[in-house]
């Protein structure tokens, strides 16, 4: 949190202590509730108009249909329970479509929904169910025709790293290996599943877990509960065609690729040529199929594994507490270093895939949320989400994240909460995952409030993402500086698009500043767009731009 914000706030309890101090001892219990209602209201209003917000560059929404699209992340545990069990469903997602359409997202990703032991489901049980926890196909057949009914793009996790210990194919090659004499090797004739996972019998390090009652060992190298496949097998890639053609066969847009960085766990290349077998598969059942893949890496390595030609991997030298976009919300990342990364990543993606899509984030489910890591500063989380939604490729916005959900600490489950949709009525409100640790709160109101509030980091995103959907360009553009506009928090870009080219001035500094763009190649453009904190409006002034603190513009 910066300096003149905690002066700020500091004042606002000054300002409260004396109310206090001056309320009668008759009206004790009143004043208290309209003191409450005071620290709300000046809290709301920190550096705000106090007039509604007058935006008078609302443009015609200009949607391409492709695979750049703006996603939502759903765990479908904690999002809305339909039916009153507690836990969130498939039918809850369908509930809140026009929601998320409103918003402006036209794309989701659902985490895992098929059969698993665990409440993350990233143990699958079945390639070919829905997890009764989540509702029937019956279900999820709905929510795919409904999607398509709002041109929403619907994908799903797909885990093929590894299965559940409970999946057939293991508990029958564990169950061969169990009565197969000592001196024996295993006949994958008899039981061909012997050889879809890593059976060994020297223990190689701790991620190898012994097969109770022999002298065989498996590779698990997340969990002893999630064994490891081999993917040198055939037979195994045939059944997993027979799999992704299922589920394309349904509808499904597109996967969100687990993990494959762990295909093997020292051969690179190996995992890159794994990624372009399976794509190039799907793609020749679906043409306009998509897959976005996981490489918690750096930069470089992420780079490396798009020589895969598949479209996205996610972009983890964005995300999380250390990435570019919180550093730069926060203020220890200048401006001009914010869009110097993004001519990074389009050199270097390009360079193995002219046809990338990055998949750029904050944080996502296995990250604390981005509230926690800016101290739940409402500023700054604007800032973050209005950063994210300038950039290149297809963002993706983790449940929650637009309305300042909190976590806390490293435990999975804390980052997993129940969607706030309600201060008032618990309607559609999950209980979350068992073993979450209790008393986490939010610093901000659930979504109905939010969306009753002009100045709510909710109504922030959703200009944000209209923006982008107004301005195609955004997207897909080619990237370039404007050198000389370039300083500090101050940085002004070019982006073009086929023959249009916009541009997008930052101001990530607390301050106004003035960008004179005479002389500059934006020279003559107008503005088309912007986003700032409350309401603060963007003008010319004798030639320049007036840009408040945190502030975005694009300009065409």
């Amino acid at each position: 949190m910066r300096k003149g914000k905690e002066i700020q706030k500091l004042l606002l309890m000054a300002v409260v202590s004396l109310l206090v101090m001056t309320s009668c001892g008759e009206q004790e219990v009143s004043k208290d509730v309209e003191v409450q209602s005071t620290v709300e209201e000046v809290g709301s209003e920190e550096g705000a108009s106090a007039q509604p917000i007058h935006y008078e560059y609302e443009q015609e929404l200009n949607i391409i249909e492709d695979n750049y699209r703006n996603y939502y992340e759903i765990f479908v545990y904690s999002f809305y329970d339909s039916d009153g069990d507690g836990i969130g469903d498939l039918n809850g997602v369908t509930e809140k479509l026009d929601y998320i359409k409103e918003m402006g997202f036209n794309g989701i990703w659902l985490m895992p929904v098929m059969p698993s032991t665990t409440y993350h489901k990233y143990d699958v049980t079945d390639y070919y169910g829905i997890d009764s926890e989540y509702g029937t196909m019956k279900d999820f057949d709905r929510l795919i025709e409904e999607c398509h009914r709002r041109d929403i793009h619907l994908i799903i996790d797909f885990v093929m790293n590894h299965s559940s210990s409970k999946h057939s194919w293991f508990t029958e090659a564990c169950s061969y290996l169990q009565e197969l004499p000592d001196d024996a090797e295993p006949d994958v004739t008899i039981c061909p599943y012997v050889d879809y996972y890593h059976f060994t019998k020297e223990k190689k390090d701790s991620t190898y877990y012994n097969v109770s009652g022999t002298d065989w060992y498996y590779e698990g190298s997340f969990w002893s509960e999630m064994p490891d496949f081999n993917w040198e097998n055939e037979n195994l890639k045939s059944d997993f065609e027979d799999i992704a053609a299922f589920w394309i066969d349904k509808g499904v847009d597109g996967f969100r690729m687990d993990a494959v960085m762990h295909f093997s766990e020292t051969d690179k290349q190996f995992n890159i040529d794994v990624l372009n077998w399976f794509y190039t598969y799907c793609k020749s059942l679906n043409p306009e199929f998509y897959m976005v893949s996981e490489v918690w890496a750096n930069e470089a390595t992420i780079a490396d594994y798009y020589a895969s030609k598949t479209p996205s991997m996610f972009n983890f030298d964005g995300a999380d507490t250390e990435g570019k976009l919180i550093k730069t919300a926060r203020g220890n990342y200048k401006a001009e270093n914010f869009v110097n990364s993004m001519l990074t990543y389009q050199a270097d993606f390009g360079a193995e895939n002219e046809a990338y899509i990055d998949a750029p984030f904050i944080t996502n489910h296995d990250m604390g949320r981005v509230a926690n890591a800016l101290r739940s500063d409402a500023n700054d989380l604007k800032m973050a989400g209005g950063l994210l939604m300038t950039m290149n490729g297809s963002p993706f916005v983790y449940y929650g994240e637009e309305i300042g959900m909190a976590s806390s600490g490293k435990k999975d489950e804390n980052k997993r909460l129940p969607m706030i949709w309600s201060n008032a009525d618990e309607t559609g409100m999950t209980v979350g995952p068992k073993d979450a640790d209790s008393g986490i709160t939010s610093s901000f109101a659930g979504v109905e409030e939010q969306l009753d509030d002009e100045m709510s980091i909710l109504n922030y995103y959703k200009r944000a993402i209209r923006l982008r959907n107004e301005n195609p360009e955004i997207a897909r553009g080619t990237v370039a500086l404007v050198d000389e506009l370039c300083n500090g928090h101050q940085a002004v870009i070019t982006k073009t698009y086929k023959d249009s080219v916009i541009a997008i001035v930052y101001n990530t500094s607390d301050e106004m500043i003035e960008v004179d763009i005479a002389g500059s190649k934006v020279e003559g453009m107008d503005i088309r767009g912007y986003v700032t904190l409350n309401g603060e409006q963007i003008e010319w002034n004798k030639g320049k731009l007036m840009m408040p603190g945190q502030s975005i513009c694009v300009l065409k």
